[in-house]
């Protein structure tokens, strides 16, 4: 397989003349960057600056505001485990960990738009079409409130079934009901503001998306102890804070993208959803979709071998190991969206040195990220475990865990920016291949044959099994790419 040129991507802004191309390179046919003075004045968030901006400064620049926003994001799940945890006991942490497939199941609808839209302007700027990178964005607004619908009436119609399916038990199902009636709704607002934010960062913003996570992070942050110690409303406390902090942020997300002077903006006429443009948006947001399905599915077969080997309190020490997996996975997701417009840019404007640069340093901040966290979470799991909860018997079952689930873990850095390397260049299929081989290919068999022999021990062991097997199919179809790219 090989690299196809920017001309044959699919949709309409990229399906242009090749005699044009040079035009469209230098933004003369478009009108975009050929009189800086009246359409691009010479700013930090100019998109110009994306083939020319020296490649380490650029990453910097983009990654470290995206990675800030993507931790913010983990964070607010990470505080409410935190509060629930130390304020509603330790089922409450159980109960918390049961509602991970449903919220990654309301994530991954999300990040199908979000992901994709933001892939998809970033190339189509890098092409000079800002007119169709509107459009997209308006495209992306109806159909996220159209799943969002559609999903809310799902969840909340079989909630209780669904919770029994994923391991849920009469200990640990009305601590989850009550987060999820609020949370549910509400999601909404998370799905704006996170997807949202990514697009603000593709079209050349990156602090502003930053800033924006931090505010609702912030609100959260406040909300919580609040609503959970000082009304005495436990786990709906926590939900109710949640819901208002990612409104806060949405409310900013939105403000964004309605000025007068916003690179790209708003307008009625892109409301209309068109085929090109949303078929566009899902083929590249299908990756990190059937990703965060992947881990729905995942958590599902997970809880349920943790209730039948360790009991409720497994499930709980799971969201205790969980929430410093996720952030430091988080990490490297927000270091890969800070990558995404960089090589996305370059690649629509046939700069492919750039891309791969930027790849390639990606990697290495990565494996740093991920080592990092090996160390940490190897040397103090005891220690971690105590942040969420002051039950002995669940910080041992969680202090063990720790040691096996984290084994492999700096290997996992190379793995995710693979991936999404793949899928900012628009090659769907390997992206989807990357995300889906470690969670459905090697985890789930490792899950049930290392639990068949050694317990509950094995289910944390089948976690490096499959980092170490995904891992090297990444490298192996890396190593393959990089030999036809022109």
């Amino acid at each position: 397989m090989t690299f196809s040129p920017p001309s044959k991507i699919q949709g309409e802004a990229v399906k242009r003349n090749v005699k044009d191309s040079e035009k469209i390179r230098d933004g003369s046919k478009f009108g975009i960057f050929a009189d800086q003075s009246n359409t691009m004045p010479d700013r930090t968030d100019n998109p110009r600056l994306l083939e020319t901006a020296p490649v380490p400064g650029l990453l910097w620049k983009f990654a470290l505001p995206a990675i800030i926003s993507t931790l913010t994001t983990s964070l607010y799940s990470l505080i409410d485990r935190i509060f629930i945890g130390q304020g509603a006991g330790p089922m409450a942490i159980s109960g918390l960990a049961l509602t991970f497939p449903i919220m990654n199941l309301l994530t991954a609808f999300g990040t199908l738009v979000g992901i994709g839209a933001s892939t998809r302007i970033s190339i189509v700027l890098g092409m000079g079409d800002r007119d169709w990178a509107e459009r997209i964005l308006g495209n992306s607004i109806v159909l996220t409130v159209i799943m969002w619908g559609l999903l809310t009436l799902l969840c909340i119609g079989f909630l209780h079934p669904l919770l029994m399916m994923f391991g849920g038990s009469e200990n640990t199902i009305p601590y989850a009901a009550d987060y999820l009636y609020i949370v549910i709704p509400g999601y909404i607002f998370s799905n704006i503001a996170y997807s949202f934010c990514n697009i603000i960062r593709a079209s050349g913003s990156p602090t502003r998306s930053m800033v924006i996570m931090l505010i609702g992070v912030g609100v959260n942050l406040v909300l919580d102890p609040l609503f959970i110690f000082g009304f005495g409303m436990g786990i709906r406390g926590a939900a109710i804070a949640t819901v208002l902090s990612m409104f806060v942020a949405t409310v900013f997300t939105l403000q964004f993208f309605l000025k007068k002077n916003a690179y790209i903006r708003f307008k009625r006429s892109t409301l209309r959803l068109k085929s090109n443009i949303v078929r566009d948006i899902l083929s590249i947001g299908m990756s990190p979709c059937l990703m965060h399905i992947a881990a729905s599915a995942v958590a599902v077969i997970l809880n349920r071998r943790l209730v039948f080997t360790g009991g409720d309190l497994a499930v709980g020490a799971y969201g205790i190991i969980n929430s410093y997996g996720i952030l430091f996975v988080m990490f490297v997701i927000g270091l890969c969206q800070g990558m995404q417009p960089i090589v996305g840019f370059n690649y629509g404007a046939q700069k492919m040195d750039r891309a791969k640069h930027a790849f390639f340093l990606s990697i290495k901040v990565g494996t740093i990220i991920t080592t990092f966290g090996f160390l940490l979470l190897e040397l103090f799991p005891e220690a971690a475990a105590r942040v969420f909860t002051t039950d002995r018997e669940l910080i041992q079952i969680a202090r063990n865990g720790f040691r096996f689930v984290f084994l492999l873990f700096p290997f996992v850095g190379f793995q995710i920016v693979t991936s999404n390397f793949f899928q900012s260049l628009g090659k769907v299929h390997l992206s989807i291949f990357l995300s889906l081989s470690r969670q459905v290919l090697f985890l789930i068999p490792a899950m049930y044959i290392c639990s068949y022999f050694w317990g509950l021990n094995g289910v944390w062991a089948a976690t490096a099994v499959a980092d170490f097997f995904a891992c090297l199919i990444a490298l192996f179809i890396l190593r393959n790419q990089l030999k036809q790219i022109k």
